[in-house]
């Protein structure tokens, strides 16, 4: 994993007087699954925002796949990269077929119509998610976890080398979550660039490869998810008096709630 998917450099964002983020630099190698963690208010979604051209930096610079981000066109940058946000509770009348076509629009001009390609590319994204059999359902109808993976298919839909995601497990059940990040991980294995913000540290832990935190709006930490997992590392990022246990199949270090141990 040499070539570099996202290169970000001196990055600031200001609302406001308050600098959100400042002077953040880092760099996602492609295929690598990247885990953004940090307390409340530290600028995850921002940056995720950033990267995406949702906001405009106040300062630094954004490359993507060796190109700088301001010389994207935003369709070009879509067929690259998709994003997605985290859930509102809003759900938009569509049926899930109508959803995950959607994300196709990057390869549709304003006046053309479906094509074999994109029909073939919606087919496959769903049946690899296991949503093919609810294509007709609305997606009112879905249950958050359910409706979870629609969004990550229309997202895939994109047909994006790069996956940027905004708390993708967030409130939903233990079952529904291991269905998520399995099916990351299986995108992962498969090539797709992953980043992904997450307030779960045991969740990044155990499923990304490379960990960001950040820290009063910049990086605190760097590095690989099990140089992350260490007591020094918490007490600089959280302020915790970190306890861990080994998970008991992969060996990963996980951080034991306070009070269990």
């Amino acid at each position: 994993m040499s070539e570099a998917a996202l290169d970000v450099h001196q990055l600031c964002f200001r609302r406001g007087r308050h600098d959100v983020l400042h002077d953040v630099t880092l760099s996602v190698a492609a295929g690598d699954f990247v885990s953004i963690v940090g307390p409340n208010g530290v600028g995850k979604t921002t940056l995720l925002k950033c990267l995406m051209r949702i906001l405009t930096p106040s300062a630094g610079r954004v490359t993507v796949l060796g190109k700088e981000l301001p010389a994207y066109r935003q369709r070009e940058l879509a067929r690259h990269m998709s994003y997605l946000p985290q859930s509102d509770h809003r759900v938009p009348p569509f049926t899930v077929y109508e959803y995950v076509m959607l994300g196709r629009y990057p390869h549709l001009s304003p006046f053309s119509t479906v094509s074999a390609d994109d029909e073939a590319a919606v087919q496959t994204v769903m049946g690899r998610l296991g949503v093919s059999p609810w294509k007709d359902r609305d997606l009112h109808s879905l249950s958050g976890g359910e409706r979870q993976k629609v969004l990550i298919a229309a997202a895939l839909a994109q047909g994006a080398e790069i996956l940027l995601l905004d708390e993708p497990a967030s409130f939903l059940d233990p079952k529904h979550q291991q269905e998520i990040f399995r099916t990351l991980g299986q995108l992962n294995a498969d090539g797709v660039t992953i980043v992904m913000v997450t307030h779960d540290i045991n969740s990044a832990a155990l499923h990304s490869r490379s960990i960001v935190a950040l820290q009063h709006g910049t990086v605190e930490f760097a590095g690989a998810s099990e140089a992350f997992m260490q007591a020094d590392v918490l007490l600089r990022v959280f302020d915790i008096d970190a306890k861990f246990v080994d998970h008991p199949q992969t060996g990963r270090r996980l951080l034991i709630p306070e009070g269990q141990v």
